[in-house]
């Protein structure tokens, strides 16, 4: 996947916007950011807001594309996802899980996971 394309299928998910913070690029739903762009160094990875157990579930089963934000920020779920050697699936079911992280229960409510 692209990082284009990664930010595109970002965008797309309900109420999702581009923004920044502290002169980087985030996407955000209700003001809340979910993730990142994947233009930041190493090159090609974008940032997801997960769950400590989320993190530690996609690191486990995919290391070769998430593994946590070095530091405090890695600990509070922030996770890495490698852009490239990843398929339109697996981004969009991560995308699908940090923006569910923050999305307002409104919006959880009328995009419930079994028709995401």
């Amino acid at each position: 996947m692209t990082p284009a394309a990664f930010l595109k299928l970002a965008l797309s998910l309900p109420a999702a916007e581009a923004s920044s913070h502290f002169g980087q690029g985030d996407i955000r739903v209700a003001g809340k950011i979910f993730a990142s762009p994947a233009d930041r160094p190493p090159g090609d990875v974008a940032i997801l807001k997960l769950t400590a157990d989320q993190q530690s579930l996609l690191c486990a089963a995919e290391p070769d594309l998430f593994e946590p934000v070095p530091g405090a920020w890695g600990l509070k779920g922030w996770t890495r996802f490698k852009v490239r050697p990843a398929d339109r699936a697996t981004a969009a079911s991560a995308l699908w899980l940090a923006w569910r992280n923050v999305a307002p229960k409104r919006l959880q409510r009328e995009h419930p996971p079994d028709r995401a």
